[in-house]
C-alpha cells in the first residue's frame, strides 16, 4: 500500500478531493468497526481515520466522547484495535490513519507504539494533544517505520507557526475548521477560507479540513474553498451510535456515498 502523501499526489493529478471519514474503534464493538471500515472503503473513502477511545480527550465533542466511553466500558484497548486493523489492511484500498492522544503512546513507549502501528498496517498518525515543539521524537520514529505524522493548524494559528507546522507535517496538513472541539455544526467558519489561502501560500502539501463538517453541502464548500481533503467525524460516529448495528452500518454507507458525490 502506498503512503498517504503518494496517494494524495495521485488524487491531485486526477483533480480529486479526498474524503476521510472518522469512526471510533470499538463502538459498538470491534466486529462492527471492522465492518464499518469495509463499508467506508467500498463507499468512497480515500483514507479512514480511526479513533483510539480515550477517557480524557481534549479535542472531542460530546458525540465522540460518548462513543469512546462506550468502547472503553467494553474493555476495548489499543492492542485489540491494532490486531483488528492488522487483520484487514491488506483487503482495504483506503489507508488507515490512527487518531490517538499522546498518553496511550507514552504508555506503550514511542518507538514500540510506532512499530506496532506499522506492523498493523497503519499509514498515518494524528495526535491532537502533541505540541509541535514536542513532536520530534514521534516524527523521527514514524519516518523510520514508514508512518506519516500529520500536524494540526487552527483558525487562530499565527502565520509563523503555520509555516513551521507546514514544514514538519507529513502526509497532509490538518486544518481544524472551528475554534473548539469536534461536533456537528450547521455551518463552517468563513475564517477557514482565509486560513486555507494562508497555508497554500507557504506550502504545496495537501490540506485536509475537519471538525464540524457534517453535511454534503459543507463538504462541497470545503472543496470549493481549496481543501484537498474533507474530514468528517461526529456525523459518522452519531449514525453508528444512535442506531442498531445493522441500521448504523447502512446509514454510514449511504452517508459516505453522499459525501463522496458532493466533492
Amino acid at each position: 500500500m502506498v503512503s498517504i502523501s503518494k496517494h494524495f499526489e495521485f488524487l491531485r493529478t486526477a483533480n480529486k478531493c479526498a474524503l476521510i471519514p472518522f469512526i471510533t474503534a470499538g463502538d459498538p464493538d470491534l466486529e462492527n468497526t471492522a465492518e464499518a471500515l469495509r463499508l467506508l472503503d467500498a463507499s468512497g473513502a480515500d483514507f479512514i481515520e480511526l479513533g483510539v477511545p480515550y477517557s480524557d480527550s481534549l479535542a472531542d465533542g460530546l458525540i465522540i466522547q460518548a462513543a469512546a466511553s462506550r468502547a472503553l466500558k467494553k474493555g476495548i484497548c489499543l492492542a485489540d484495535i491494532l490486531s483488528m486493523v492488522q487483520s484487514m489492511t491488506r483487503s482495504l484500498k483506503s489507508q488507515i490513519i490512527l487518531f490517538t492522544y499522546y498518553n496511550p503512546i507514552l504508555n506503550v513507549g514511542t518507538e514500540k507504539f510506532v512499530k506496532q502501528a506499522a506492523d498493523a498496517g497503519i499509514k498515518g498518525l494524528v495526535v491532537p494533544d502533541l505540541p509541535l515543539e514536542e513532536a520530534g521524537d514521534l516524527i523521527n520514529f514514524a519516518e523510520t517505520y514508514g508512518i506519516e505524522v500529520t500536524l494540526l493548524v487552527t483558525p487562530n494559528s499565527p502565520l509563523e507557526r503555520i509555516k513551521e507546522i507546514a514544514r514538519q507535517s507529513q502526509g497532509f496538513i490538518y486544518l481544524v475548521s472551528v475554534t473548539g472541539v469536534t461536533g456537528v455544526r450547521s455551518q463552517a467558519q468563513t475564517r477557514v477560507k482565509d486560513v486555507l489561502r494562508e497555508i497554500r501560500d507557504v506550502t504545496s502539501k495537501p490540506i485536509g479540513v475537519g471538525f464540524g463538517i457534517s453535511t454534503p453541502e459543507q463538504a462541497r464548500q470545503m472543496r470549493e474553498w481549496g481543501a484537498d481533503a474533507v474530514i468528517v467525524g461526529s456525523a459518522f460516529v452519531q449514525r453508528l451510535g444512535e442506531n442498531t448495528p445493522y441500521n448504523g452500518l447502512r446509514a454510514i454507507r449511504e452517508f459516505c456515498s453522499d459525501l463522496k458525490a458532493a466533492i
